[in-house]
């Protein structure tokens, strides 16, 4: 990292022991990883025990998510340590089962149900605002913690039509945060699997809470299912994917499976969203000139959905705040047949990781990769790269739902903040990423807030 850079992980040594390279990925699996794979477009991991490949080809990463998906599924080792949390979600699950979720699940963020949320998205906005007033004195906050508060209650009130303060909304949301820290969703038996047979472990706590969290939210859905059936439901996503019938079979999702995915929505669509907000803001404090054009640009943005396609150049710093850090730095699939990729066999059931972390900061791809441009999504590398290489919420068939409902949030809240408050550094305590649910900072993001009209 020069001055004039965002914060970047230091790479470990090219060659490290297995037990080297597993205590590495404990800590953090960004600062894993060599430093050649931000120029390789391939890197094969061999042990006596497995193998798996890194994959940064365009071509090769365009055959696994877009053009054969399902011969890739995503591996099953990803979600070992998920499973007592997210059962059968869409996040875990392949093939049949997968497809059929999605059936039912897409009909509710299409592009015009983003009109029908927006107003609980910007009340969620107004609330954040009005937390942040009163600890925007000058002294340091810990802004993380404040985007994932954010972050929960925009699930909340699109998902449940409730605010992030009623009772059940707060417990949900403080057993996350246990969970979360218990639990990372990208762990070492998915990148170093053992055999099959062998048992997965959990924490005694991390069961605990996710049993808690669970109950918390078939309390949620119950409700729901009794308001739907007398009629007085408020039209809200639960609503929509409660009452979405899948076209091929006319079944709709029982409790137990909504309860699958009403957990996965919260998990990844809370934990992704509070770390984007949190590194889109630090990018503000480094970089005052774009927040200024930002503040400027924030006064038009209104209650009326269409006011947030005037946020062109707010859109850009998110844009280039999720390739800089994309929440989720790495994707597991699995090879189901032997393959061969660059002229070296894969074989059956060997790991296929695709890295966004690397991909977005990849030397032969990107102009500058580890600068912070928002301004290169109007040239034509950008152009380009973003067709070919950037992927901050997968691609494909597997495109994260979420997708366009992410880009809408986060492209109002940091308007709705960059034109309350003024950001700024804090001397000696510019954040370190790390990954391990996502791409989070080592002790936080500590910056400094006053209001713009003082």
């Amino acid at each position: 990292m020069t001055p004039d850079q965002p914060p970047k992980p230091p790479s470990r040594p090219d060659k490290v022991s297995l037990w080297r390279y597993a205590r590495l990925f404990r800590s953090d699996i960004l600062s894993a990883q060599p430093a050649k794979l931000y120029r390789a477009w391939m890197a094969e991991f061999r042990t006596p025990f497995f193998r798996s490949f890194l994959v940064n080809d365009p071509p090769l990463i365009r055959r696994v998510l877009n053009e054969r998906p399902d011969d890739f599924p995503k591996s099953g080792r990803i979600g070992a340590g998920l499973r007592p949390l997210l059962g059968n979600s869409v996040f875990l699950t392949n093939g049949a089962v997968w497809k059929r979720q999605r059936r039912i699940i897409d009909p509710a963020f299409e592009g015009g149900r983003l009109r029908d949320t927006y107003p609980a998205m910007w009340d969620a906005g107004e609330a954040a605002v009005a937390r942040l007033d009163r600890l925007a004195t000058g002294a340091p906050v810990e802004i993380e913690a404040e985007t994932s508060h954010a972050a929960a209650d925009v699930i909340f009130r699109t998902l449940f039509s409730i605010p992030i303060e009623h009772e059940l909304a707060a417990e949900v949301f403080a057993e996350f945060r246990a969970y979360q820290r218990s639990q990372p969703i990208l762990n070492l038996a998915a990148f170093i699997p053992g055999p099959r047979w062998m048992p997965r472990f959990f924490r005694s706590e991390t069961r605990r809470s996710a049993r808690r969290i669970r109950a918390l939210i078939g309390d949620l859905t119950r409700r729901r299912l009794d308001a739907i059936a007398a009629g007085a439901a408020p039209d809200d996503l639960a609503t929509k994917i409660m009452t979405t019938t899948d076209p091929e079979t006319g079944d709709r999702f029982d409790l137990d499976e909504m309860v699958d995915q009403v957990a996965i929505f919260f998990l990844a669509g809370h934990e992704t969203s509070a770390s984007a907000l949190a590194w889109t803001l630090y990018l503000l404090a480094l970089y005052p000139e774009w927040q200024e054009v930002l503040a400027e640009e924030g006064r038009e943005v209104t209650p009326d959905f269409s006011s947030v396609s005037k946020l062109r150049v707010t859109r850009d710093v998110f844009r280039e705040a999720l390739r800089l850090y994309p929440p989720v730095p790495m994707m597991v699939r699995e090879a189901a047949g032997a393959e061969t990729f660059r002229k070296r066999a894969v074989r059956r059931g060997a790991q296929i990781v695709l890295s966004p972390w690397h991909l977005h900061r990849h030397a032969r791809l990107w102009d500058r990769p580890d600068d912070f441009d928002p301004a290169r999504w109007g040239t034509e590398n950008g152009r380009a790269c973003m067709r070919e290489a950037y992927m901050p919420f997968s691609a494909g068939p597997r495109v994260c739902t979420g997708a366009g409902f992410a880009m809408v949030e986060g492209v109002l809240l940091i308007a709705l903040i960059a034109r309350r408050f003024r950001i700024e550094r804090v001397a000696g305590r510019d954040p370190v990423p790390v990954a391990h649910l996502t791409v989070r900072a080592k002790d936080g993001i500590w910056l400094r807030l006053t209001p713009r009209n003082a």
